[in-house]
């Protein structure tokens, strides 16, 4: 593609209006959800374990409303709830071996992963919870497990590799969580890191390998809300956009202009709409009350989770997101910082 025509083309897209906003959902499943954190089965489910169970437990129904703008409504005291489950649950490390696993602590239950704590860490820090002091092993732990190619990986076997290599959908939360939750300068070794995982997104052009270029995971191409812990593009290009803006860095035309005209076509009127739901046909981890033991078995799903994720359904939230992505998209070539060298 030629490169001036490229970013004639990314304005013309950039500087759309959407022809409408869709509504969002029944308020009253919103206060449905609301009314369950505030419940003692909402509190029981958090007790004995802050994550599981997929995805009707309070770890969800709390996140979701944070995805939907609406973290302000969730009770306080299960937030209170969550931060000490966070720092009192688990290890404060990311074991590469069964053996590193700390004595009496479950390696399913009791170690989290990069993408666990980067998203719970958006929720907390967007509620108003002060996460760098209340849970300050957050952030170090990010920068600690980012790998030489930018990236990280939930899967600790990746570390003992010959060749370490990352995981897009493990390395995007901590990325968004240092990016959009430091309300400071950022320190020289965040800085580091955030210039790091872009480069590592920047190289993959947010989809494709960096090696032979093709389509990593096809699924990413499909728009999915509520994300979760879920990648798709139109998630990627809104991180690498945001992080051009905030930290003025230039940003290679060729790493996104294919995602920006793909989900163009995909939505000329600007209106996204639902196309995938991440979760579905996913497992989960149960409590059986009867033997206190941990069993694998479907994952639920609940009014709301279904009401806004159904596919072909109009979002609301990922139009808002879209239209922000379009707005950093055209500072950014008035910046003159949309380089298109190849």
């Amino acid at each position: 593609m030629n490169s001036l025509k490229g970013i004639e083309q990314l304005q013309t897209v950039a500087s759309k209006h959407t022809v409408k906003i869709s509504t969002g959902p029944d308020e009253a499943l919103i206060q449905q959800s609301i009314s369950y954190l505030s419940s003692s089965e909402a509190t029981d489910s958090l007790a004995s374990d802050a994550y599981w169970p997929k995805w009707s437990s309070p770890w969800w129904q709390m996140l979701l409303l944070y995805e939907m703008g609406l973290e302000s409504q969730i009770p306080q005291s299960i937030v209170e709830k969550m931060v000490e489950a966070l720092d009192q649950h688990y290890a404060k490390s990311f074991p590469f071996t069964e053996e590193e696993v700390p004595a009496g602590l479950d390696p399913l239950r009791h170690i989290a992963c990069h993408c666990q704590l980067g998203t719970m860490h958006q929720l907390l820090a967007n509620y108003g919870i002060n996460v760098e002091s209340r849970l300050f092993w957050f952030r170090s732990w990010y920068l600690q497990y980012q790998m030489k190619d930018g990236g990280l990986n939930c899967d600790e076997a990746a570390y003992t590799r010959a060749v370490p290599k990352s995981s897009v959908v493990s390395t995007l939360p901590p990325l968004e969580a240092v990016l959009n939750c430091t309300a400071r300068d950022f320190t020289v070794p965040e800085i580091a890191f955030l210039d790091q995982g872009a480069n590592y997104l920047i190289q993959k052009r947010l989809f494709r390998t960096a090696s032979t270029g093709q389509v990593i995971d096809p699924t990413w191409l499909k728009l999915c809300f509520p994300r979760f812990y879920h990648y798709d593009v139109l998630r990627g290009l809104s991180f690498l956009l945001n992080w051009a803006r905030k930290l003025n860095r230039p940003l290679p035309l060729s790493a996104i202009s294919e995602c920006v005209e793909y989900i163009d076509n995909e939505f000329p009127d600007g209106l996204i709409r639902v196309q995938r739901a991440a979760w579905n046909g996913c497992t989960s981890r149960w409590l059986e009350p009867t033997t206190s033991s941990w069993t694998r078995g479907p994952a639920t799903s609940y009014p709301l989770l279904d009401a806004v994720s159904t596919v072909g359904t109009e979002s609301i939230y990922l139009t808002k997101i879209w239209s922000a992505a379009k707005k950093n998209l055209l500072l950014l070539i008035e910046r003159g910082l949309i380089n298109t060298d190849h």
